[in-house]
């Protein structure tokens, strides 16, 4: 089963796997890619709403990662239908290749190179330079900003 992005919509990206979705990706299209969407819906698509418990564990996942303030509730859910599904997430997003990678779920690119390596992002302060595992909204030692930082 391969679970599709928007991307793959806009993309024009075809398969003769199943396929399926999530309701949100229909409202981030708009004019063709749109009508590709209700199209494919009317042929049979999938149209996949995860459980819960599943979005919780891609959200403490994608936490883990780093990547939680980058992935918008749809993303979120794409890669949880794809984990439940056991299907391939077509993609060319890289935080949700990350976070896909992170729980084994397979990826499928649509234009463009995937990620080289999952990667557990850490998180540097402007004002005081200390590092953290995990994003907060301001530094808990100073105040200031965070930034993403590869851990490499």
């Amino acid at each position: 089963m391969y679970v599709l992005d928007a991307s793959a919509f806009i993309n024009e990206y075809h398969t003769t796997e199943q396929q399926a979705t999530v309701p949100l990706v229909r409202e981030e299209l708009e004019d063709e890619s749109a009508y590709r969407y209700d199209a494919m819906e009317g042929s049979g698509m999938h149209i996949h709403i995860p459980e819960d418990e599943t979005v919780e564990r891609i959200e403490r996942a994608a936490r883990e990662t780093g990547d939680l303030e980058t992935l918008s509730e749809t993303d979120i859910r794409l890669v949880a239908a794809a984990f439940e599904l056991d299907g391939r997430l077509v993609t060319d997003d890289y935080a949700m290749q990350n976070v896909a990678e992170k729980l084994e779920v397979a990826v499928e690119l649509i234009a463009r190179e995937g990620i080289s390596e999952q990667r557990d992002w850490r998180f540097q302060c402007s004002g005081c330079g200390r590092e953290f595992d995990e994003n907060h909204d301001r530094c808990p030692v100073c105040g200031s900003d965070l930034s993403r930082k590869n851990p490499a």
